[in-house]
């Protein structure tokens, strides 16, 4: 009877043996970035080239095609494209768009003006409501992006904010968000992703005073928001925490100095030897296969310094104001100078599951490491130049709420 349960035992254990070490393997394969030259300086041009070819390629991709001619937005390729863009034009001297940033501000437009005759990304019933509630917010946050090159909020971003206020939840513990396109794939398609779009959309909010003077109705949805984003800060992973940080450079009353010092100890205390950052280390996930996979990234060593950690981290940490001698910020920068790949971009995996890097879709990650590694390097390239010609004035950062004689 014993020999009967034993052999079970034995075989079971030999199967999870194998399975953990394919699964280590796999990592190594899918997971690190194969062994290549860095450029010796990071390069805009290349980023550039980098970036305008996957933005090419998104547009173009079957599975991004939406009705009316139009294509989705995406969180990874998209959206840091439409941010970045613009700073390597102003870097490279280009004064006019470029084709594809020409192309992704029509169909955004498109959109916008057509909200009540497009379709959501997703029609089915569990993702319909969620997916309109998301392209709401990228696309006020990408015409809000675009508008700042003209110093103006222009009337289709108008429009474009008035059609996320209108989807914005008004009761219970997430009043003041918005629903969210959850298919389980962190940081930007899962439970948490909600409060990122938020924390972004007020960042957006925030550059644009005049929208506060807007209406009663507006300083409402810009109040709920602000309440909702303070709320619910204790309970978000770092990586959301830092989205704050970073809205709270434009907006005072988000973080009180006690939580913005323990976020920035915190972060110090995630910085791999190398001066990088992890994303599965900023935006730990609790469900058990994505549990486990972390636990299979960090046994193949593949828990490495990503370029979108690492870009965001530094990003977000200038943006809010750390001293450009701090040794956190100087080796991070560090980091991002040295690890541009030869074809412009820089290097990141999923932390859902283990992607080909080689393939279109393995390229995701990469696509916004790159765009946010640009930002990173581009505001440090800012930064330098201002502190020999200082601006004649700089920028305050304002209150969320509403009514200046509240603040």
């Amino acid at each position: 009877m014993k020999r009967v349960l034993l052999y079970p035992g034995v075989v079971l254990a030999a199967g999870l043996s194998l399975s953990a070490l394919w699964s280590i393997v796999h990592a190594h394969v899918f997971a690190v970035p194969g062994r290549q030259s860095y450029r010796s300086n990071w390069s805009s041009v290349a980023a550039a080239r980098y970036l305008d070819s996957r933005e090419t390629w998104w547009q173009n991709w079957p599975t991004a095609q939406l009705d009316h001619g139009t294509f989705c937005l995406s969180c990874h390729t998209a959206v840091p494209y439409a941010l970045a863009r613009p700073a390597l034009r102003r870097d490279l001297n280009q004064r006019a768009l470029t084709s594809q940033e020409s192309s992704l501000l029509k169909n955004v437009e498109d959109r916008v003006s057509g909200w009540s005759e497009v379709r959501p990304y997703y029609t089915d019933q569990a993702h319909a409501m969620p997916s309109r509630a998301t392209e709401a917010i990228l696309n006020a946050v990408i015409l809000a992006s675009y508008s700042a090159e003209d110093d103006s909020l222009k009337p289709i971003a108008r429009r474009a904010f008035d059609s996320a206020w209108a989807l914005q939840i008004v009761s219970g513990n997430d009043a003041g968000g918005w629903q969210w396109q959850d298919f389980h794939e962190a940081p930007w398609e899962a439970p948490e992703s909600a409060y990122q779009g938020a924390a972004m959309l007020a960042l957006s909010v925030a550059r644009y005073p005049d929208l506060n003077d807007h209406d009663d109705s507006t300083h409402r949805h810009i109040e709920s928001l602000r309440e909702y984003l303070v709320r619910q800060y204790p309970e978000q992973p770092i990586l959301n925490q830092l989205y704050v940080l970073w809205t709270s450079s434009r907006f005072s009353d988000l973080l009180t100095g006690i939580q913005r010092a323990n976020l920035l100890k915190r972060v110090a205390g995630l910085q791999k030897g190398d001066g990088g950052w992890s994303l599965s280390s900023l935006d730990s996930q609790t469900a058990p296969r994505r549990a486990l996979l972390q636990w299979f990234k960090r046994a193949s060593d593949s828990d490495v310094s990503d370029g979108c950690a690492t870009g965001l981290t530094i990003l977000i940490i200038e943006q809010a104001g750390v001293n450009s001698q701090d040794p956190m910020l100087k080796r991070g920068l560090a980091w991002l100078e040295a690890h541009q790949q030869q074809d412009g971009s820089w290097w990141a995996s999923s932390i859902n599951g283990f992607r080909n890097q080689y393939s279109e879709m393995g390229l995701f990650m990469s696509d916004a490491a790159t765009g946010y590694a640009v930002l990173a390097l581009e505001e440090a390239r800012a930064r330098h130049l201002n502190a020999f010609n200082p601006p004649k004035e700089r920028t305050q950062a304002s209150s969320l709420h509403p009514h200046p004689d509240l603040n």
